[in-house]
């Protein structure tokens, strides 16, 4: 239940009863009226731009058509007040039973109030995390896992058809860095004496690597030479990350629906028929790229290089596909990788980079553009940098790492519910600061408590009216107080929410609303304490508690809601 998607539907019904009446022109475009919250509370429930976007394809002064327009609305019952407002903006109070009526359809629907129909069933990959394989997820890797994962749940919600999807960064030479560093634990294994190079991967957590590969082929490899192990430890090695990355992911409670292997592209024609493709919408050629930005042109060597005309699809300048020595450049892959998805079906692609990804944005929506045909969008969300913070100073790298802070050490100080919550407390490209202290620091200062403690309150009081004989399945809402009238409009503002925010691609703006329903129902309960009317039990009234318990049900089913898009467990208690 959309009240605000309804009363937008009266709007319009009111605009064709004065285009009947001869008072609007036929044929108006209602697209661009909407119906939304006004910016400031005092001015109404809602407000419509209707008379503002429709004044110059009508012809009519904007003021003229609001007054018109208010004097039908207020013959709709659920309409008490619509007053003309600026130059022609219309403000409108509801009566106080249509929030009841919203509320009690959250208790109706449960945590499947303000699901949505929006998404149409349309088919989303949302493809996050894409780490390389050489080691533990770190903290950034957090935020983009985060992110992803909600975004899905997200999108699930609105009624798309959502798929998780894990690009797996096997086919380049980074893989092979792995191999040769699993290598040298594999010789200190055997207590030999390793010289690290620079470059190379020396974190603790492939000395378990090097004793499993010994535990496997004993000495057989100590004294072959590379060609003859590399590639099977090349493959040894990438499982073992793999196992790794995937344990640290399910810690976090991200689980994925397809792992897609980058090395599958490679001997097996897939590349090449990507590139093919291309080729036949004649975007592939032959030629010489200007120097970069910032290069004098005596240090620049031009020569004749394979390139996708990505120029065609709004990029800076094309882009090479073709190394001289006739291999692919790290750019051809990616490009397949998208074909492959456009090839599955998607009707719709979202990338969750890390924010050194940034130069990749114009080159990828070129490509899939191409590749689509331009029938397929793809949004790259690039999620900014996170500064960890613990007794007010950064927190140190991991020693098990090496040389950063891991997925497994945020989680482990402060657990998946809080990591996932202070995670999406900021817009995705914004940077984040994160507070291992503040993050379990029990005050309203603090999101995560916050939230849990709005739920958990619901709960208790539940559980006392149950010691108390009071029947909390009531349905029948009393709404008398400021306070209570506040809470139910914000409950009623949910369903709006969850499609802005599926629309824009952004969870953050569930984690925003959950705090600003948890502040209502905080209010209303502390009014409570001084205003014993308003207290949700009311020990000589069973009935009159049983419809003040409702509201506060309501309300701790959207927020039940929330939390499990942004896949956080509602708190029962606190501790």
């Amino acid at each position: 239940m959309n009240l605000f998607a309804e009363i937008r539907t009266a709007v319009i019904a009111a605009l064709e009863t004065l285009v009947q009446a001869g008072d609007l022109p036929a044929g108006l475009d209602y697209a661009a009226v909407a119906v939304e919250p006004p910016r400031d509370k005092l001015h109404g429930d809602m407000a419509t731009n209707a008379a503002m976007v429709l004044a110059k394809p009508a012809g009519l002064k904007p003021r003229d058509i609001a007054e018109a327009l208010a004097a039908v609305l207020t013959q709709d019952g659920r309409i008490v007040v619509a007053e003309v407002a600026g130059p022609g903006f219309l403000n409108l109070r509801l009566a106080p039973s249509v929030w009841a009526d919203v509320a009690g359809a959250a208790l109706a629907l449960g945590r499947d109030f303000g699901r949505s129909a929006m998404g149409a069933g349309q088919k989303v990959n949302v493809e996050y995390v894409s780490a390389n394989p050489t080691g533990p997820l770190h903290v950034g890797h957090t935020r983009g896992a985060v992110f992803g994962d909600a975004l899905a749940a997200l999108l699930a919600f609105a009624g798309h058809e959502v798929t998780r999807e894990y690009y797996i960064n096997d086919g380049g030479a980074q893989v092979d860095t792995l191999a040769r560093s699993v290598f040298l634990r594999y010789q200190e294994a055997h207590d030999l004496s390793v010289d690290w190079p620079e470059g190379s991967y020396p974190g603790d957590y492939l000395i378990e690597v090097g004793e499993a590969l010994k535990a496997k082929v004993g000495n057989a490899y100590l004294d072959e030479p590379e060609e003859v192990w590399l590639d099977a430890v090349r493959s040894f090695a990438t499982d073992a990350m793999l196992a790794l990355i995937r344990s640290d992911l399910k810690l976090l409670n991200v689980e994925m629906d397809v792992f897609f292997s980058e090395k599958s592209l490679y001997g097996t024609g897939l590349i090449e028929a990507a590139i093919d493709d291309l080729r036949g919408k004649g975007l592939i050629y032959t030629g010489t790229l200007e120097p970069p930005k910032g290069k004098l042109p005596e240090d620049w060597e031009p020569r004749e290089q394979t390139l996708f005309k990505s120029t065609a699809y709004g990029d800076d300048v094309d882009r090479p596909i073709m190394k001289s020595d006739g291999s692919w450049t790290y750019f051809a892959p990616d490009i397949a990788y998208h074909y492959d998805k456009v090839q599955r079906g998607f009707d719709q692609l979202i990338d969750v980079f890390g924010a050194d990804h940034g130069g990749y944005v114009k080159r990828m929506k070129a490509a899939v553009a191409a590749l689509s045909e331009n029938r397929v969008p793809v949004d790259i969300k690039l999620c900014q940098l996170v500064k960890l913070f613990k007794n007010g100073e950064p927190f140190k790298m991991s020693k098990r790492a090496g040389t950063f802070v891991t997925l497994r050490d945020v989680v482990e100080q402060v657990g998946p519910d809080v990591t996932r919550f202070v995670m999406l407390t900021r817009k995705n490209d914004a940077p984040l600061d994160f507070d291992f202290d503040k993050a379990v620091e029990q005050s309203k200062e603090n999101p995560v408590f916050y939230v849990q403690y709005a739920h958990a309150r619901v709960a208790s009081v539940l559980r006392r009216a149950a010691e108390m004989g009071i029947d909390t399945a009531c349905t029948d809402f009393a709404i008398e107080d400021e306070a209570e009238l506040e809470l139910a409009k914000k409950i009623a503002e949910w369903p709006r929410l969850v499609e802005i925010a599926a629309r824009t691609h952004e969870p953050h703006r569930v984690a925003f609303y959950l705090n600003e329903i948890a502040s209502d129902l905080h209010t209303l309960y502390n009014k409570g304490n001084e205003a014993v009317q308003l207290r949700f039990l009311q020990e000589a009234d069973p009935a009159t508690s049983a419809r003040k318990i409702a509201l506060a049900r309501a309300a701790q089913v959207v927020i039940s809601a929330g939390l499990g898009i942004l896949g956080v467990t509602p708190a029962e208690e606190m501790r």
